[in-house]
């Protein structure tokens, strides 16, 4: 077995950014609201001919700059997403057409906001097989397709974006890759979905203007089950590598809301200065809150090389997981 290591981010969001204010001209709601009970203030919304893949490639390129590297070394892969081009061909492949990655393996998966987590796990197992030299990881999201603008209760909630990591193989010895929890429940699923759209309800005429279009949730449901699975999933990625609370440097959560950030590192008893935070910028980008967070982590200065890391994110499905890192 191979180990891994993350030797390059980046990231991206688009170039207009709606504010709260921007939208209480739209939805009744106010800035003040919105900032009370999710802590955002503001979130980059994709131009109408700016598609999901269209986020990744300066993700993708920023992260490949900061590898050292270029989309020719690359061997594999991988985006999370829930907000495909196209149901198919995957997003992954229309990227490799675009950044010119024509050695890469390519495909998607969906595992809604904890898509980026998923996808480490199975892009550093491949990796560690000893097949693929240099893999590319990317959350991307463009959320404004999802979203129904005239319901204040969601429309508040998300933005567009895309975050990139590159991992390398290393030597076992040298492997960064600690633990990874990986879970989900599917019995919860009509609490955070989309009802049309697929083979079990396809779009029609007839559905054009039904509500099931938009990804719907049930907030306070959600709430609950997020801050105890993503609490509960820290406490066991760390349990099972014998490392404790004290032994993180940094708490990256998924950035879905500030109270539920707030309440898994009061769960985890983790010092509020560790967690990072930046849903006050971006809103929820889904798969792509946690590598657009790593990427302004990683660019600050702040984080360093030997560093204890912890990416946890609950989403859709339901899905959960942890990730262990020494960076």
């Amino acid at each position: 077995m191979k180990g891994i290591k993350i030797i390059g981010t980046g990231k991206y969001a688009p170039e207009n950014i709606v504010t709260n204010d921007d939208l209480a001209k739209k939805v009744e709601t106010s800035h003040d609201w919105i900032v009370t009970r999710t802590g955002i203030e503001q979130r980059h919304i994709a131009a109408d001919n700016q598609a999901t893949s269209d986020l990744c490639v300066p993700a993708a390129q920023n992260a490949l700059s900061d590898a050292g590297i270029t989309a020719d070394d690359l061997d594999l892969i991988i985006v999370a997403t829930l907000s495909p081009d196209k149901p198919f061909p995957n997003t992954a492949t229309i990227l490799q057409r675009k950044i010119g990655a024509m050695k890469a393996a390519c495909f998607s998966i969906e595992a809604a906001c904890t898509g980026f987590v998923y996808a480490m796990e199975v892009a550093s197992s491949m990796v560690r097989c000893g097949n693929y030299k240099y893999a590319l990881v990317i959350g991307a999201e463009k959320l404004s397709s999802q979203v129904n603008w005239s319901d204040r209760n969601t429309c508040v909630l998300f933005g567009d974006g895309a975050g990139a990591a590159v991992i390398e193989s290393v030597d076992e010895k040298d492997n960064t890759l600690l633990n990874s929890i990986l879970a989900s429940d599917g019995t919860h699923e009509e609490l955070l979905h989309t009802a049309i759209g697929g083979s079990a309800t396809p779009a029609t005429a007839d559905n054009l203007e039904d509500p099931g279009r938009y990804l719907q949730m049930q907030g306070r449901e959600v709430f609950k089950l997020a801050v105890t699975n993503m609490a509960n999933s820290v406490k066991k990625a760390l349990e099972e590598v014998n490392l404790s609370v004290d032994d993180i440097d940094w708490l990256i959560p998924h950035q879905a809301n500030v109270r539920i950030i707030s309440a898994v590192g009061d769960k985890v008893g983790i010092a509020s200065e560790k967690v990072f935070v930046n849903v006050q910028k971006y809103g929820n980008t889904s798969a792509a809150t946690i590598p657009i967070a790593l990427d302004e982590l990683a660019r600050s200065g702040e984080l360093k090389r030997g560093q204890i890391l912890v990416f946890v994110a609950f989403g859709g499905g339901f899905t959960w997981g942890a990730t262990v890192l020494k960076y």
